[in-house]
């Protein structure tokens, strides 16, 4: 295992996270599909990590109640959030993760952000070795000039950074930078899981 990869899941458990590691994706979703039962909704933040595993078909096709923004029309997507939230069980990716440890995520709405430390019985986090950064400002960079240009052009928003992939630290209507949360350790009463995958999925 890469030396890196090696600090970022020692440090993430002293901080009091479950770490697991995983050299196959499709070996990371078998896991998470038996540590979710088939009576327990399921909410979902936004997470190209997770559409791109399927995972919310998976869960959906055994029964699961599923509550996803991504998966309802616009005009129903503030009640899917609320029916998220109070959900026993959360799926998220991360947009980073520090070598010393720290989840570090920048949100446009905050829904995710909110619900990945509190008010859920247990979270899942997920993510590709790819959101690994040094440290908290290689962290902040990595979301700014790698996720939110892709997001933007994704969203169509008319963000600076989709057109120059840079962050311009813009005032624009449609900035997605508006909630900046470092989860720093467990929370206290926490229960997040982290299963880091050793490839590149989402941004």
């Amino acid at each position: 295992m890469d030396k890196t990869i090696s600090n970022t899941i020692e440090n993430l458990k002293n901080n009091g996270f479950k770490v697991e590691f995983f050299d196959d994706v499709y070996i990371a979703k078998e896991k998470i599909l038996k540590e979710i039962e088939i009576n327990e909704d399921i909410g979902i933040g936004g997470s190209m990590t997770i559409y791109n595993m399927n995972l919310h078909k998976d869960l959906i096709n055994r029964g699961n109640n599923v509550f996803w923004h991504w998966l309802v029309n616009p005009e129903n997507r503030n009640e899917e959030r609320n029916k998220a939230q109070n959900a026993s069980v959360y799926l998220s990716s991360t947009n980073s993760i520090t070598e010393d440890g720290k989840l570090i995520n920048i949100d446009g709405l905050g829904n995710r952000v909110a619900s990945m430390f509190y008010g859920h019985d247990r979270t899942f986090i997920i993510a590709g070795v790819n959101k690994i950064a040094k440290n908290s400002e290689e962290a902040i960079k990595r979301i700014k000039e790698e996720a939110c240009p892709k997001n933007a052009e994704r969203l169509d928003l008319k963000t600076p950074c989709r057109y120059t992939g840079k962050c311009n630290e813009c005032d624009s209507s449609d900035r997605m930078c508006r909630v900046t949360v470092t989860i720093e350790k467990n929370p206290m009463q926490g229960n997040i899981s982290i299963y880091l995958i050793n490839d590149k999925l989402g941004y």
